[in-house]
């Protein structure tokens, strides 16, 4: 390649003037680069030195197909923190590419040159390696829609006059909420980070407990009209099948907050059942963001 051949060639001048080729830079990215469609991605990396993370740097790429000729694309990179340094790009296809950096400190400036394949992404995110896939975005969407229906119907046998009004109006701005998908990430994103901690304590959630709070979703959704129409044009089989799943990850949740309920108790006897469970979900929460903190995310 015309980019490789470069970089010889100033290596070789460099030789022959008796200059150094500068300090011995290691390119690792630490975030796979993906493509999508009309969509600038992030472009993340870390620069080290002798092991050592380097800051300051001002750091350029250039990235080239390296089997087919789509021209080239210019990345510049904001400095973060201990030696991460991070752009967007907006790439014409997935394959192999080389990208050519320069990296400037002091005036000086070094050239690097690596190999990166980029791949089509399965998702929307990643926790730890696994995939929220947009089947798993559509699924979260609809049980919110589900459950908006359901309030409506409640609040129309419960409410009238300016009572429902505001309740009716309430709900329809949920409806935007919804249209969210990182509102909807983020949902998943809780409920499987606190799985993982509850499989981490030791705890399992057994196919019967799984049935038995998929059966009471079950009793719920058959007291609505509205949710037994909605399910059945998703398709009942699909519907609780994915379900199901969904309920192996909530019933593992809910292990941890049993412990903690439990734990309250425990160390404070003289609290009621309300302050139990407030300090109770207090603790979840402040649980669950260690937890986040503690797996590796990304969010595309």
């Amino acid at each position: 390649m015309k980019t490789r051949l470069t970089l010889v060639l100033l290596l070789l001048i460099s030789v022959l003037t008796g200059c150094s080729s500068g300090p011995d830079y290691k390119i690792d990215v630490t975030k796979e680069l993906y493509y999508q469609k009309d969509t600038a991605m992030p472009f993340e990396i870390k620069v080290m030195e002798n092991k050592k993370a380097v800051k300051g740097l001002k750091v350029t790429a250039q990235l080239s197909m390296t089997n087919m000729d789509h021209g080239s694309y210019d990345v510049t990179f904001a400095e973060g923190k201990n030696g991460m340094y991070s752009s967007k790009v907006n790439l014409p296809m997935g394959g192999k590419y080389e990208a050519a950096f320069v990296i400037e400190k002091d005036g000086k400036k070094t050239e690097k040159v690596i190999d990166i394949n980029v791949t089509k992404p399965k998702g929307v995110a990643k926790i730890n390696g696994d995939w929220i896939t947009n089947e798993d975005v559509a699924f979260y969407k609809f049980i919110n829609e589900l459950q908006l229906e359901i309030n409506r119907e409640a609040a129309k046998k419960k409410y009238t006059g300016k009572q429902l009004e505001e309740e009716l109006s309430y709900l329809e701005s949920q409806e935007k909420v919804n249209d969210n998908k990182n509102q909807i990430v983020t949902q998943i994103i809780r409920l499987r980070s606190m799985a993982m901690l509850a499989n981490e304590k030791g705890h399992q959630a057994t196919a019967t407990e799984v049935d038995a709070a998929l059966g009471k979703a079950r009793e719920q959704y058959n007291q609505y009209e509205s949710a037994k129409k909605l399910i059945t044009e998703y398709g009942e089989e699909k519907f609780w099948t994915t379900e199901k799943q969904q309920y192996q990850m909530i019933v593992l949740a809910q292990k941890v907050q049993k412990d903690l309920i439990a734990k309250v108790k425990k160390e404070n006897p003289t609290y009621g059942e309300q302050e139990v469970y407030f300090q109770a979900q207090k603790q979840y929460e402040e649980l669950l963001v260690s937890q986040v903190y503690s797996l590796k995310i990304e969010i595309l």
